[in-house]
């Protein structure tokens, strides 16, 4: 039953995502990661050792240090969600930027700029 496995793998995913994000907003104290960090997606391996979790950075001194403090605090997220999601094994955490919201900012602006334009042009 390969349906069955999924819906529990999805479940994991929005725990882990959750959970995450509360850690995250509320128990990280590193002062390199800056800024208003967003979980967007968060995708356990079917063998439960790793979970790529997708972050979006915005307002942010530095993107890379704050990635890069997000990598150095993955033990300690790590066993806070194990503290809390009751899994067999808790996934290695791995971190990436997912830049599709600042993308989508930059799409806003440019449509934004392009709407001036036209109706100075009117």
């Amino acid at each position: 039953m390969p349906g069955k496995n999924n819906n529990r793998i999805e479940r994991i995913d929005e725990e882990l995502k959750k959970e995450i994000s509360n850690i995250i907003s509320y128990e990280l104290k590193n002062p390199n990661v800056t800024g208003m960090i967003s979980v967007t997606k968060v995708k356990v391996t079917t063998d439960l050792k790793f979970a790529k979790v997708s972050v979006s950075i915005l307002n942010s001194k530095n993107v890379k240090e704050t990635l890069a403090g997000l990598k150095k605090s993955s033990g300690f997220i790590r066993s806070e969600v194990a503290k809390r999601v009751n899994l067999r094994n808790t996934p290695e955490i791995i971190f990436e930027l997912d830049d599709s919201i600042e993308y989508g900012a930059k799409i806003d602006n440019i449509l934004k700029d392009i709407m001036k334009d036209i109706k100075k042009e009117d």
